[in-house]
């Protein structure tokens, strides 16, 4: 399977913001993205989804501090996280059904491995 990279990661102290970037060289346009986040421990979660045409979907729980989105040209995905909290704390990992420029008449799944975000109390 193809990579994404996730960019954007670091510590933070609660109430502060991030942007994080999931980017694949290879890109010619995203079908679908979604970002998940990772804590030892607990079950890998779904945080949004974007697809295609825009349509957008967020868990209840970060609904109203996250935004998911791409650029204009659909070849980078990007998951605005504001007021951070210490609950927030996880390893953020972007999916994306995308076409690349290889095969841009075919889509395939592309996974990120993953950046660390943690928020400090």
């Amino acid at each position: 399977q193809a990579q994404l990279v996730e960019y954007g990661g670091g510590l933070v102290q609660p109430g502060e913001s991030l942007r994080l970037a999931c980017i694949a060289d290879d890109t010619f346009s995203i079908n679908v993205m979604r970002w998940y986040r990772e804590d030892p421990g607990k079950e890998r979660e779904l945080l949004a989804e974007i697809d295609g045409a825009g349509n957008t979907w967020y868990v209840d729980s970060v609904k109203g501090r996250i935004t998911i989105s791409t650029n204009n040209a659909k070849t980078v995905g990007f998951l605005q996280m504001n007021n951070l909290k210490p609950e927030d704390t996880a390893v953020y990992v972007c999916f994306a059904d995308l076409f690349s420029t290889a095969t841009p008449w075919s889509s395939m799944p592309y996974w990120g491995q993953g950046t660390q975000v943690t928020v400090s109390s």
